[in-house]
């Protein structure tokens, strides 16, 4: 799963909204926003070791005179080495992470269900909000149809249809 920025509020208020509704949690009407604002603190503080961690990527491979094409491999040793999550490992990460807050927060007065059944409904909420990256990619690449593959100009392309993908569908 890839965070977004853009989804990381709807979903701190589904989960809040959700777990709520459905008595799993007490929380006054007057502190759900702050209760969500909790979970948006997790997931940008998420977001912001992710970005270090792409940045240490990035050094190590310069430092080390490491081919890009290496870089998946780089990030997975990094990963391992930081403890940070990445891939479908990150829904499970954040759904630990809002139990854990949801013990400790002000703003929650009570949790009456198990945290194995916490855990699976936050999951579910998280993967409601999942992107199909492989659509994305694949929408963007119809975009640049006639660009030589292999070509700096076709990775650039790549790199701005991307970006433009993302905007249309609400995710930057």
């Amino acid at each position: 799963m890839k965070l977004y920025r853009a989804r990381i509020a709807p979903i701190a208020h589904a989960v809040i909204e959700r777990l709520s509704v459905d008595g799993d949690i007490e929380v006054a009407n007057t502190d759900k926003e702050e209760a969500a604002s909790d979970l948006v603190a997790i997931m940008e503080m998420y977001l912001r070791r992710d970005n270090d961690l792409r940045e240490a990527v990035r050094e190590a491979m310069e430092r080390k005179n490491i081919p890009f094409d290496q870089y998946g491999k780089v990030k997975g040793e990094i990963c391992e080495q930081w403890g940070h999550p990445t891939g479908d490992e990150v829904d499970r990460y954040l759904a630990r992470q809002f139990i854990e807050n949801f013990m400790i927060s002000n703003f929650v007065g009570e949790v009456f269900t198990e945290d194995r059944e916490l855990f699976k409904k936050i999951i579910e909420v998280i993967k409601g909000f999942d992107v199909d990256e492989r659509a994305l990619r694949s929408e963007a690449e119809d975009r640049i149809k006639n660009i030589k593959e292999g070509s700096v100009e076709r990775q650039d392309a790549l790199n701005r249809a991307m970006r433009e993908v993302r905007k249309k569908h609400g995710l930057s």
